[in-house]
């Protein structure tokens, strides 16, 4: 312990990027890992059913058990998993079952609560959202007491009347008398608001706007034919467990809730959906420890291989491998400890940072906060220990097993060895890396995931051949930039004899290249596959028909059959779970209306039809997925978990921003919470523009004259970006930081290359053609694995095989990273060079 700590007081500056690259390891992980548990552990901001110690409610999931059976033997071993997913909608429940639970001995009385999502607006068209933009949720005004909701000024709402919450009131303006159009997929509803409500000590829910319709109308401004909860009211005294039996007996296959999960009640669409926030920052965690161990681990080799000299002696002055084991491992854990404590603390600030900047771009719920979690904290410091440990070790192996005859002659020239476990490792890593791109279907939701994956194992490859790869490119590199003069000869010189420092400094320039690069261009890649389809698809429409927040089928139905429409298609979004062994799956759907003689949509169907009554279509992909042809009878459960048998009637190849399964607009409509249509698109005659502007003055009719991408494809764009932004961050400060490393440890050359007569200068020229020899073999070979990854995800896409995708992109990496290569070798290399900065130098030199 003495002797470590003597040791890191005296190479402060040799150790100082170890010390650095472990704070930023440790700040990233802990991070990644306040975020991750954030989302983990987050929990509904509001309790709709606070007041009610019992809530009765249907599926909000699809849970299905997977049974298999395998012989041993004698023996038969059953297995049974029991997989779920989430509806986005809910089921209504019988229209007597309110009554029937309020007759059980000990209920208070048993509420109704029929929750349905609402598109509300003033009369000039300003739309009413909660707080954070929350949704507008609307109910009957009996279960206005199940939060409760109280009122603060006005009346119950009538026939044709609504009461709102305070906030929604105070967003809109409005107040006791004035006018709302409420839209639903029954339709527009023009409404008088007769009051103003609010939970006891707030003006609303965080999470939610509530609006509250007389219970007469209720079933008409909802079509739904019964609530979606019953709430259950207890008498004082009566027993818990008792009541919660009698409940179930008379709920049957309805959910029993309780405590902390009655929240599940609430309609879908009311709660925050943290499902993608979770995929979100799985991804962040996966980058952010990927980069940082990896950085990391090369950082501590760098400086451990560094002090093999001083190694060398402390072997010739009888020290045993034991020892200097030991003696590596204390240093690394000291430093990694001191490197903690400023990197934990660092950690939460990143991870503020960052929650912030996803709540702006949409991609997680506005609600979400972090959490300061002690345990992550603790894990990422232990983590970021752990890797220097194992990196210290792991680099002086080579340095404690020589014997101490040969030990000074070893500091000569960097030691070699291990070349079999490294292929062995490259030979594994690459073929993960294959097979993850050959035998994984790139084309579906699984495909930006694992070409991360596959470049983290082809970057892995990269760094276990570090050496070998080096040498086979600093040959040819060095004589095309090195030349020119005795100084260029001389960096290539350098160059190749010193492949495994220019290996180490070109790693982390790999890294940066092939991470980000391959995530840029495969999203780009998307990002224009799915504009370029959403153009194809509505090109054969005249002019697309929108409305904010959406419009009513019945409306649609209307406007199609107006004179002069010669062509329809209006689609509905949704989500559907279709089944294959026992374990559901959700899938982005639309609902579809075709009308008219002339086609409006193009789907580039490969097989059959657009779907009818009774029938549906489906994309390859799925097609491909689950094995199915035109007319096989499939079980799709729909948004509300109503289960339906459809048959398919055609195939379909533009999927991207549209859906993997079409189904009728009126089934949908019947069985989607919102049930909306988003667009419709017209092939028409005549003055129908005139006469829909007559007829519906809120309708925006706009010429087809592209894609502009989805509000969900812009949020997952930008999540990608932020993403790339946090990765380019921390691999910059890691090749600043290896360079810095890398040239301090080459005082003693450049000294003694000023001793044999070489002006400051001349280094200068030195440093700047060997960082520019080093920055081009670690573009060359971020080049190759960004090839090899976007141009199988590409090929998977469309078929076509794209090494570029974006040329703007991929130059502005080019450009970025080698800048800031060439900077990062240049400056280190200034600062040492400065007057008297060198051993063995005086001032008279």
């Amino acid at each position: 312990m003495r002797l470590a700590l003597g040791t890191l007081r005296q190479h402060r500056g040799a150790y100082a990027g170890t010390f650095f690259a472990a704070l930023l390891a440790v700040a990233l992980l802990a991070g990644g890992g306040l975020l991750l548990a954030s989302v983990l552990t987050a929990k509904p901001p509001a309790d709709r059913f606070a007041a009610a110690p019992i809530v009765v409610s249907g599926d909000r999931d699809v849970t299905l058990e997977n049974v298999t059976t395998k012989q041993k033997k004698d023996k038969a071993k059953v297995k049974r998993k029991v997989k779920s997913e989430r509806l986005t909608g809910a089921g209504a429940l019988p229209v007597d079952l309110a009554s029937r639970l309020g007759s059980l001995p000990g209920v208070a009385a048993a509420i109704a609560d029929v929750a349905f999502p609402v598109q509300a607006s003033t009369p000039d068209g300003r739309p009413l959202r909660g707080a954070d933009d929350a949704p507008v949720i609307g109910h009957g005004w009996a279960s206005a007491p199940l939060t409760p909701y109280a009122l603060r000024v006005g009346a119950a709402p009538g026939r044709g009347q609504v009461v709102i919450d305070v906030d929604l009131a105070q967003r809109s303006g409005t107040a006791v008398g004035g006018r709302l159009v409420v839209t639903t997929k029954t339709g527009s509803h023009p409404m008088v608001v007769s009051g103003v409500a609010a939970p006891a000590g707030r003006d609303g829910l965080p999470a939610q706007g509530a609006l509250f319709v007389a219970d007469g109308e209720v079933a008409a401004v909802s079509g739904l034919p019964g609530p979606t909860a019953v709430a259950v009211l207890t008498r004082p005294g009566a027993d818990p467990d008792a009541l919660r039996d009698a409940v179930r007996g008379v709920a049957g296959n309805a959910k029993v809730l309780i405590g902390a999960e009655r929240v599940r009640a609430d309609l879908p669409g009311a709660l925050p959906d943290y499902i993608g926030p979770i995929s979100i920052f799985g991804f962040v965690i996966g980058i952010t420890a990927f980069a940082a161990v990896f950085v990391l681990t090369g950082t501590v080799t760098l400086g451990v291989r560094q002090r093999l000299r001083e190694l060398a002696l402390l072997r010739t002055a009888g020290a045993t491998p034991g020892q200097l084991r030991r003696l590596l491992g204390v240093e690394s854990l000291l430093l990694a400890g001191a490197a903690a404590l400023p990197g934990a603390p660092l950690g939460v600030v990143f991870a503020h940072v960052v929650a912030a900047r996803f709540r702006e771009l949409g991609a997680v719920p506005a609600q979400f906060v972090v959490r300061t979690n002690v345990v992550v904290l603790v894990a990422a410091a232990a983590a970021g220990m752990l890797v220097t440990f194992l990196g210290a070790r792991i680099a002086g192996r080579r340095a404690v097993r020589i014997a101490p005859t040969q030990a000074l002659a070893e500091t000569a020239n960097a030691p070699t060895g291990g070349l079999v476990p490294r292929t062995a490792v490259a030979a594994v890593t690459t073929a993960g890396a294959i097979a993850l791109l050959t035998f994984v279907p790139l084309d579906g939701p699984l495909g930006m995931g694992m070409t991360f994956v596959s470049s983290a194992l082809l970057l892995c490859t990269v760094a276990a051949l570090g050496p070998l790869l080096v040498r086979a490119l600093t040959a040819p590199v060095s004589r095309l930039v090195g030349a020119g003069g005795v100084t260029g000869w001389l960096a290539g010189l350098v160059t190749r004899s010193e492949r495994r420092r220019v290996a180490a400094v070109a790693v982390p320039l790999v890294l940066m290249f092939a991470i980000n690069a391959t995530m840029l261009l495969n999203s780009a890649l998307l990002g224009q596959l799915a504009g370029r389809e959403q153009a194809e698809r509505t090109a054969a429409a005249t002019a697309q028909v929108t409305a904010p927040g959406g419009l009513p089928l019945g409306t649609v139905e209307r406007l199609v059959a107006l004179d002069g429409v010669t062509g329809a298609a209006a689609t509905l979004p949704t989500r559907a779970i279709v089944e294959q062994g026992g374990k559901p799956e959700d899938f982005a759907s639309q609902g579809v209306l075709i009308a008219g003689t002339e086609a409006a949509l193009d789907l580039d169907l490969r097989a059959g039809t657009l779907p009818g009554t009774g029938t549906f279509a489906a994309s390859e992909y799925i097609t491909g997925q689950y094995g199915w042809r035109v007319g096989d009878d499939v079980r799709i459960w729909l948004a509300d978990g109503h289960q339906v048998d459809l048959r398919l009637a055609g195939v379909y190849a533009r999927a991207r921003g549209f859906g993997d399964l079409a189904l009728p607009a009126g089934l949908v409509a019947a069985h989607d919470p919102r049930g909306l249509v988003s667009t419709v698109g017209l092939r028409y005659r005549g003055d129908v523009p005139d006469r829909i502007a007559a007829s519906w003055p809120g309708l925006r009719l706009t010429p087809t004259l592209g894609a502009a991408p989805a509000g969900d494809e812009q949020n997952q764009q930008g999540a990608w970006e932020l993403m790339v932004v946090v990765s380019l961050g921390f691999t910059a400060i890691a090749v600043v930081n290896t360079f810095a490393i890398a040239t301090v440890a080459r005082r003693r050359e450049f000294a003694d290359l000023r001793l044999a007569g070489a002006t400051t200068a001349q280094l200068h020229r030195l440093v700047d053609r060997e960082a520019m020899i080093t920055v081009t073999v670690g573009l060359v070979l971020g080049a190759l694995v960004t090839g090899i990854v976007v141009g199988a995800f590409s090929a998977a896409q469309d078929g076509t095989v794209r090494l570029f995708v974006d040329t703007g992109t991929y130059a502005g990496m080019l450009g970025g990273v080698a800048a800031l290569g060439l900077v990062a070798g240049a400056v280190p290399a200034r600062v040492l060079l400065r007057r008297g900065s060198l051993p063995a130098l005086n001032d008279g030199l």
